[in-house]
């Protein structure tokens, strides 16, 4: 799926509810992510769009048309929030963390802003996203995997994919309604917007 296109969203979405029918879907993860890199002030408008699009805009898209399935999942159960109720992951990234946007450690990503400001968006808009339906019993948090050895987190990147994936799929199954709206690492260790 592109998730910068409607009728691929759309086409997901049919594609999805014929699978799970009646029992609506228990587990949506928004794994978008793209990064060209571009600092401040050489910045264009073209660059700061590219990231929104595919970082922020395509999953608010995403979660929006998955919500009926999501809502018919969660109303199978009628207490708690978990992954096995009703669940969305959405995939960030500790660049999009305005706390640490200045640490020194941080400053080498500074060619990045498009796709840390994309990031910061979405941190935000899944964040009002879990406020407005919190009362569904459908969790959403969003997630930093590390910074994964990808095609975008390059060689130089600090861990392999299947350890974050192992991580991940291990703090899953411990989240719960204290977790909703939250940035986590992927260990489930809070981290500050």
């Amino acid at each position: 799926m592109d998730i910068r296109n409607a009728n691929d969203i759309e086409s997901a979405q049919k594609a999805v509810e014929e699978r799970v029918r009646d029992k609506g879907l228990n587990l949506l993860i928004n794994n978008a992510g793209v990064l060209k890199h571009q600092g401040f002030p050489e910045i264009t408008e073209e660059n700061l769009l590219f990231h929104f699009t595919t970082n922020t805009i395509g999953p608010v898209m995403v979660l929006k048309k998955m919500l009926p399935l999501l809502q018919r999942a969660a109303n199978h159960k009628t207490t708690g929030m978990c992954i096995s109720r009703s669940a969305v992951l959405n995939l960030s990234s500790t660049l999009g963390c305005i706390t640490t946007a200045m640490d020194e450690v941080f400053s080498e990503f500074l060619s990045v802003m498009g796709y840390r400001v994309s990031k910061v968006a979405l941190n935000m808009a899944m964040r009002i996203a879990a406020f407005k339906i919190k009362e569904q019993g459908i969790l959403i948090v969003n997630m930093c995997p590390g910074w994964v050895k990808t095609d975008m987190g390059t060689d130089r990147a600090l861990i392999e994919v299947e350890e974050s994936v192992s991580d991940m799929i291990k703090t899953l199954p411990e989240l719960n309604e204290s977790h909703h709206g939250s940035y986590l690492d992927r260990n489930g260790k809070v981290i500050n917007f």
